[in-house]
């Protein structure tokens, strides 16, 4: 079976793209998810917000499957995440890529790895994958940077890259921790852009932010966590002083973006 039909039979079994039911992860005696259920849907943008130590970065790993819960279960595209990720159908862009960026590797080379679940045995790439790399640095706007070694890209055009692959990929499902921090105005314009073009695509994105203040023109829908699921719904619910306060225990009204 090829990946794209494998793609295909993960996605058949339900509408959800991302379903979390009582998940509970420890890292050792941490607790850093404490029965999260949550449900993401094809073609929204969910935003995800909370303070540093809130269980972001562990939910993201947790739906790649890099974490294994020690309660709930957690399905992406109907089947599990391990399948989806060797098919192809999800795509995670974490806060900071574990890259050597001395390595003589080409921007190409590093937006093309997101073609390699579907290369075959040869590895080799074909005219199709060649096309959707190419396709992919020309929608964030590193076409002109495609030869240049990734080591000398900017902050922002590095995360722009790490985009790339992804769309490149063709996933379904897209995972970015964090992807605004410490990038320039044009890149953070360029990601925003992109994953509500993704979206209205029929992706599924998840995306953590800093920003609370931007919020609701970048997410269709919003999650506060502490551990656990204390919100979901419109950004402006979400975003609402009392809620806020509950995960913050201050107001934060006055001071978007201190806040991840």
């Amino acid at each position: 079976m090829s990946a794209a039909e494998v793609g295909v039979a993960v996605g058949v079994a339900g509408a959800d793209a991302v379903e979390l039911a009582d998940v509970t992860v420890h890292y050792g005696d941490v607790l850093a998810l404490d029965g999260v259920t949550l449900s993401l849907r094809p073609g929204r943008v969910c935003g995800l917000v909370g303070v540093n130590g809130s269980g972001k970065s562990t939910l993201f790993k947790a739906i790649t499957g890099l974490v294994r819960p020690d309660r709930g279960a957690v399905r992406v595209r109907g089947g599990p995440p391990g399948a989806a990720r060797r098919a192809g159908e999800l795509a995670y862009v974490p806060q900071s890529e574990a890259v050597d960026w001395s390595f003589p590797v080409s921007v190409r080379d590093v937006v093309m790895t997101g073609r390699h679940g579907g290369l075959g045995f040869t590895r080799r790439p074909r005219r199709a994958d060649h096309d959707a790399v190419d396709r992919a640095l020309e929608r964030v706007g590193l076409a002109d940077l495609a030869d240049r070694q990734v080591g000398r890209l900017s902050g922002g055009q590095r995360k722009r890259a790490f985009v790339a692959r992804g769309i490149a990929q063709q996933a379904r499902v897209l995972l970015l921790d964090e992807p605004f921090s410490g990038v320039d105005k044009r890149s953070e314009a360029t990601i925003a852009r992109l994953l509500r073009e993704l979206a209205a695509e029929g992706a599924a994105v998840l995306v953590s932010t800093h920003d609370l203040r931007a919020l609701p023109d970048l997410a269709d829908e919003a999650v506060l966590l502490m551990r656990r699921v204390l919100v979901h719904g419109p950004p402006h619910e979400v975003l609402r002083p009392d809620n806020l306060v509950r995960a913050f225990g201050l107001d934060v009204t006055a001071r978007d973006g201190e806040a991840g």
